[in-house]
């Protein structure tokens, strides 16, 4: 199920058909983290990842302990979190940005193949972005990318070798929304191939 774009160039929503257009070639990049992040990843990679990853991890202006009980932020975001501090919308985004490029960059790095694959990057950034840069890199996925099996790449986001689910628990729990979540990014993943 592919992205259908909106005439800015933007991801603008899920749909069961293909895109009868493409994202414009060559959009002005946006000036600070937006316009860093349009540069390592591509305009569409970074619309998608703007656009998917909020949904994922939610919106909350405001330091919370997450299900496990991590100091969680904004839109997922783990690190200097003060919990019970209110955090505006600029603050959030600004958190998100940041993030997706602390998370985008090794990804990229232990997996160069992505440069260029836009859907399979998007989706390889938002699961790294929930199970960290170390455990993608050394994830079955980032080894299959790196061997040429897309769709074995693809697969490994959400099932092991024995056609189990992974990736799916949090301290032990399966947490329904990441059931949802791996299920979703398989299947941007396998959007082109």
């Amino acid at each position: 199920m592919p992205w259908v774009w909106n005439a800015a160039g933007t991801a603008a929503t899920w749909q069961d058909e293909a895109p009868k257009t493409a994202p414009p070639a060559k959009a002005p990049v946006p000036a600070g983290r937006k316009g860093a992040l349009v540069t390592l990843v591509g305009a569409a990679a970074a619309s998608i990842l703007l656009a998917i990853v909020p949904v994922h991890e939610g919106v909350v202006l405001r330091g919370y302990l997450d299900p496990i009980g991590i100091p969680t932020k904004c839109m997922g975001d783990t690190t200097d979190v003060v919990v019970g501090r209110r955090y505006t919308e600029a603050e959030c985004q600004e958190s998100l940005e940041t993030q997706l490029i602390a998370h985008a960059a090794p990804v990229l790095a232990c997996v160069p193949g992505l440069a260029g694959r836009t859907n399979q990057l998007a989706a390889s950034v938002s699961f790294a972005y929930n199970i960290g840069t170390g455990a993608f890199c050394r994830s079955t996925a980032a080894r299959r990318f790196n061997a040429g099996d897309w769709r074995g790449g693809c697969r490994a986001f959400n099932e092991n070798d024995a056609g189990q689910p992974q990736w799916v628990t949090a301290a032990g729990i399966r947490l329904p929304g990441l059931v949802k979540r791996r299920a979703e990014e398989r299947a941007l993943c396998e959007t082109g191939l």
